[in-house]
């Protein structure tokens, strides 16, 4: 694996500029409150929250320009707005759960606002010995840090906003191109309705014979039609986005095909133990996803169940087995800065470090960690009314933050935090928790209160770590101070916890949770996990079934996580992945059959993100690709939150009820072909 030991940053590290400033902080609480809030509506209404770090960085960079902020502020006033984004994803995936599970009656504020504050600081705490290992050591492409490093190097120029260097020998024109792009289409699909955001498709196989009936075969495809996600995987190249296609085909079109043959396809609001209310939610989904066709949309919508019930299932398993073994490959990385903390708390000298390599203290940082616990382990007794089973389990989410943040900040350093599947690391915390409370005896409302609280506060770490870590990327290319930064995350978590109590609150008592305006699947999936393994209905042979899966691929030397991602991820999602790291390898290939190998190991993305000047023709054209990649992301992000706050306002645009596939297709292709022309239009001229 390479190392970032001796990266050299856009602001050289003997330089000292403006950077943990008030005005950059307050930006950063101002972010943290209005993205928080816009991402917990926006993951209760759809089951996916934005990430914030591009949008943070595009909105601090707009409110501290008049203010001339250097770039290493608009980098602390983004890690603020990275903050409330992501503990956002952490509470509202998981505190809901306690009110369908009939453990509250209502969302309450105090207990939220403790865990979600408690999530919060475990997570960014301990990130601070993991910066190291997952950022500097290891050779993950961070893409939405790539993205937001050029990002920044391009607008907010050399050192201040107001002083926009000119000549890095790639225009910038091509960022605006590719936020201008993806946000109007994001507008289109989310706004007005106008264009389809995801593509299904269902066919019939034909029919088989299976014991004494016969059933009929079905095959699903589907894609999101999104320019982010074409971005992501051309940043993430080829290879990484192939295995999690390869995962998607296994999930999707191998073995979700069998279940449904096995089985029949689920049929929506069918299942009398159903409320009225839920029925209609399901009865909704599937004429969505059929386009207003209830025959397509119902096949379509029993595809999904299938997914949701059995075969993401697989994608957990391997995600626990992928993700532990990840951290076994990281230990010596892991030991050394455990090492280095160790001497740290001892109160022993490491050679004087430069300050683009300067951490929080790492003995406050453990003690702080230490000290946690007896807040934590209130809160699950206060809760729970299980005292001694309560400081147990307190210890556990502690220890266990450490290895899902370790985790979720490697598959954010693979993926970028908005393809993060933080639900997967929490229903694989959420298994454990709960086989953890049966050995103890544990069960009933008290069992599923103490399950769902250690997964929130566990989810709540994971996500930040994913944010934190992306950040820290970004602010490693740019020469900014890792304590800095990591104080900055933490003003931003108790900025948005408050908030995000309210907000929650507030949505649950105007459209109730889990009614159509409120559908909070991601809180409903934790609701029945918890039910089932605590009163013995978990499908465990399809978590053993990925467990095994995963060591067959350990044992023929592949990446796990890819693929499980894959598995765990919908099939939408994948396919534009794929597709943008297809673009990627035949501009890679071109630029070979043009300038050779000669020069393909010497520069890095991460290198090009920030490069300003003396850009050689072959750098040129990944810069370029790097900047318009960076725009498409930004312009889907930023779209993405603004219709958000639309969406909470009451403003509805949408000018069909079930929008048309045909502009989306066209659109979404159309920009496949851009990406790939766009950043190697000079060299066919030169031809």
């Amino acid at each position: 694996m390479d190392s970032r030991e001796d990266f050299k940053p856009f602001i050289p590290a003997k330089k000292i500029i403006p950077e943990l400033t008030i005005k950059a902080v307050l930006v950063g609480l101002i972010l943290a409150v209005i993205l928080g809030a816009a991402n917990a509506y926006l993951g209760l209404y759809a089951g996916m929250t934005v990430s914030a770090v591009i949008p943070g960085a595009v909105m601090a960079f707009a409110l501290l320009k008049p203010f001339k902020g250097t770039i290493l502020e608009v980098n602390i006033g983004m890690m603020g707005a990275a903050a409330g984004e992501a503990l956002a994803a952490g509470v509202i995936f998981t505190i809901p759960a306690l009110v369908i599970l009939g453990t509250w009656s209502e969302i309450q504020y105090v207990e939220t606002t403790i865990v979600a504050l408690l999530g919060g600081i475990i997570g960014v705490l301990w990130m601070v010995p993991l910066r190291k290992a997952l950022v500097v050591k290891t050779d993950l492409p961070f893409p939405e840090g790539v993205a937001v490093a050029a990002v920044l190097t391009t607008t907010v120029g050399g050192e201040e906003s107001s002083k926009t260097e000119k000549g890095s020998g790639v225009s910038g024109i091509w960022l605006v191109v590719g936020v201008l792009v993806a946000a109007l289409f994001k507008f289109s699909q989310v706004a007005l309705n106008a264009a389809r955001g995801t593509v299904h498709g269902i066919i019939d196989i034909g029919k088989y014979k299976i014991g004494d009936s016969e059933k009929t075969g079905y095959l699903y495809g589907g894609v999101a039609t999104s320019p982010a996600l074409l971005g992501v995987g051309w940043i993430i190249g080829p290879r990484i986005s192939s295995f999690i296609f390869v995962g998607g085909l296994l999930g999707w079109v191998i073995l979700a095909p069998l279940v449904a043959l096995a089985t029949g396809l689920p049929v929506p609001g069918a299942d009398p133990s159903l409320t009225a209310q839920q029925a209609e939610i399901q009865i909704t989904d599937a004429l969505s996803l059929g386009g207003g066709n209830a025959d397509i949309g119902y096949k379509i919508w029993g595809f999904f169940e299938i997914w949701g019930n059995y075969i993401r299932y697989i994608g957990v398993g391997a995600m626990v087995v992928g993700g532990l073994f990840t951290i076994f490959k990281l230990r010596a990385n892991l030991a050394s800065g455990i090492r280095e903390a160790i001497i740290g708390i001892k109160g022993g000298q490491i050679a004087a470090k430069k300050r683009t390599d300067q951490d929080l203290n790492f003995k406050f940082v453990f003690l702080l960690i230490g000290m946690l616990t007896i807040p934590v382990f209130i809160v699950y007794a206060m809760i729970s009314q299980l005292w001694a089973i309560s400081a147990v389990m307190a210890v556990f989410a502690i220890l266990f933050a450490f290895i899902a943040s370790a985790i979720a900040g490697y598959m954010a350093g693979l993926l970028g935090s908005s393809n993060n599947p933080v639900s997967g690391v929490t229903v694989s915390v959420l298994l454990i928790t709960c086989l953890i409370l049966l050995g103890f005896g544990v069960s009933g409302a008290g069992a599923f209160g103490v399950a769902i609280l250690i997964a929130a506060i566990i989810c709540c770490a994971a996500a930040i770590s994913g944010d934190v870590l992306q950040s820290m990327a970004c602010g490693q290319m740019i020469g900014a101070t890792p304590r800095n930064q990591q104080i900055a995350e933490m003003v931003g978590v108790l900025a948005a916890a408050p908030v995000l109590a309210l907000v929650i609150q507030a949505l649950d008592k105007a459209y109730t949770i889990g009614s159509p305006d409120l559908a909070a699947p991601q809180a409903f999936l934790m609701a029945g996990i918890t039910k089932g393994i605590l009163t013995g209905e978990m499908v465990w042979p399809f978590v053993i079934a990925g467990a095994v899966l995963a060591f067959v691929l350990i044992l023929i030397d592949l990446p796990v996580l890819p693929v499980a991602i894959g598995i765990y991820l919908p099939f939408t999602l994948s396919v534009p992945i794929f597709s943008g790291g297809i673009v990627r390898h035949l501009t890679n290939k071109h630029l070979e059959k043009k300038y050779g190998r000669a020069e393909e190991e010497e520069i890095s993305d991460w290198e090009l993100a920030i490069k300003q000047t003396d850009v050689k023709p072959k750098e040129k054209v990944i810069r370029t690709g790097l900047l318009l990649t960076a725009g498409l992301i930004a312009g889907e992000a930023l779209m993405g939150v603004i219709v958000a706050f639309l969406i909470i306002g009451g403003i509805d645009l949408a000018i069909f009820a079930y929008p048309p596939v045909l502009p989306a297709i066209l659109i979404w292709l159309f920009i496949a072909v851009l990406l790939a022309y766009i950043p190697l239009r000079e060299t066919f001229a030169k031809e």
